[in-house]
């Protein structure tokens, strides 16, 4: 009678109900103790199951002294006994395996093409609606280049993107302060210096382009106008079809988005292009770095990308939420977009891949990248709070209270002011890199639904409720 894990006789015998064979008591006891089974065939067994067989103590024989041949054969036959059992265990061991991983690769099968079909039928799906709601109101050009999903860039597009961003992201962090640049003392006496007269009581959006002369403001129903401050006069008037809800300024050229979704490329006063991709509001849009690639956001639920070199659409992305705003990484290989479920979704352009999540208490009507490339601001609808998050530990590290309602943000150039607007006053949040600390320079009572900074950040623009255009300068 000899134990059937250690094939001796053993000193403490019991049987197992299960398989009718005998163990030697502490270790069977161990090996029940941590897997919960029979070792021999498996199934589920407890220590309390466990028969003691009753037996007269045994004595051990004496070792043998391994200097005779017959007692050498002895030993060679128990090695090769317990060689054999392991190899047997070994081989239903291996069976076993190879039983479990076809089934799992049957699974994965089966999974893979549920999962294709799915796609498939939801592309489909998509592409039919896309076609519908735009095509009805678009011609059939602007409905054909429309791109659902796209896998990434064109190769052209991506190796501009590639270019940039490897030609920005090696000196951005270490560019110093361009000379003549605002000062945190000057910005705290900024006060109004010049009001221009009510454009349109309802305007939203504020865009000044690079010169900080010209400034795009909606000047009517469906119509913006190219203001200059130094002539105090418009000097082109630009004409879309719906209200405006967005306007940018692309180096020489205005980009202007509406409620119908349609997104327009102006030049020296003239239309040179028109998108029609969304099916709802287009309702944000960004420059990228190369100052020649746009993005669109809508309640449509997704982003666009147009080239304006070539005046076409590059893609357009989906999401599971209608997106609210949208802004470039300063290197140009991310896009953030600010989603109606709370959340900010920050997407790899070159892949169309979402790269990661940020989680706020609503609507994420305004988002705003730092020029350093590390921050990232935040707003909600009606919130009085400015959310900053780290790009490189994806974490909140400071939320920023302004004490009032806050509408529009904008980052200067440097990273070092962060501009906020809201109908009850604007403020400057500044923060310094030497000592992480921020501060208030300004605190205006000048009302502003949306804000932007003017040349070299020597001034500020706001523009509040009435559609009139404030500006703030060191009295």
């Amino acid at each position: 009678m000899l134990c059937a894990i250690s094939g001796e006789a053993p000193q403490e015998p019991v049987v197992s109900p299960k398989s009718g064979s005998v163990f030697e008591k502490r270790l069977v006891e161990a090996y029940i103790a941590e897997n919960g089974k029979d070792p021999v065939n498996g199934e589920e067994l407890s220590t309390e199951d466990l028969i003691e067989v009753k037996t007269q103590r045994v004595v051990r024989p004496r070792p043998p002294t391994l200097t005779s041949i017959p007692s050498l054969l002895s030993v060679f036959q128990e090695e090769w006994d317990a060689l054999a059992l392991e190899t047997y265990t070994l081989r239903q061991t291996l069976a076993q395996t190879r039983q479990e991983l076809s089934a799992a690769l049957y699974q994965h099968d089966a999974a893979v093409r549920v999962i294709a079909r799915l796609t498939k039928e939801r592309d489909e799906a998509r592409d039919a609606l896309s076609k519908v709601t735009v095509g009805a109101r678009s011609s059939g050009a602007a409905a054909d280049a429309m791109q659902v999903d796209s896998a990434g860039l064109p190769d052209e597009v991506l190796a501009r993107v590639e270019n940039t961003q490897a030609s920005l992201s090696k000196t951005r962090r270490k560019r110093p302060v361009p000379e003549g640049w605002a000062t945190g003392e000057a910005i705290s006496a900024y006060k109004p210096t010049e009001s221009t007269d009510a454009f349109y009581p309802g305007g939203k959006s504020l865009s000044v382009n690079v010169s900080g002369d010209l400034v795009l403001v909606e000047t009517a129903e469906g119509t913006v106008g190219v203001f200059s401050l130094s002539q105090k006069q418009i000097i082109h008037t630009l004409q879309t079809d719906g209200h405006v809800t967005n306007v940018l300024w692309a180096g020489e050229k205005a980009v202007v988005a509406s409620s119908t979704g349609s997104v327009k490329v102006f030049e020296s006063g003239k239309e040179i292009a028109n998108f029609n991709s969304h099916a709802g509001a287009a309702t944000g849009l960004a420059l990228h770095a190369t100052g020649d690639i746009v993005a669109s956001v809508g309640e449509d639920k997704s982003y666009v990308l147009y080239d304006l070199t070539t005046n076409g659409v590059i893609l357009q992305n989906f999401s599971n939420t209608s997106l609210l705003s949208v802004q470039f990484h300063p290197d140009g290989h991310l896009l953030a977009a600010g989603g109606a479920d709370g959340q900010i979704k920050i997407y790899d352009i070159k892949t169309g891949a979402l790269a990661a999540t940020y989680d706020l208490a609503g609507a994420v009507k305004r988002v705003f990248f730092s020029e350093n490339g590390t921050y990232l601001a935040a707003v909600t609808e009606n919130s009085t709070m400015v959310s900053i998050w780290d790009l490189r530990s994806s974490k909140e590290i400071k939320v920023l209270e302004t004490g009032s309602q806050v509408d529009s943000i904008h980052w200067d150039y440097t990273g070092q002011f962060l501009l906020t607007g809201g109908p009850s006053g604007l403020t400057v949040q500044q923060y310094s890199k030497a000592s992480k600390v921020w501060t208030e320079p300004l605190r205006s009572a000048v009302p502003a639904v949306a804000v932007a900074w003017g040349s070299a950040a020597q001034s500020i623009m706001a523009l509040d409720n009435d559609g009139r255009i404030t500006v703030l300068t060191a009295q």
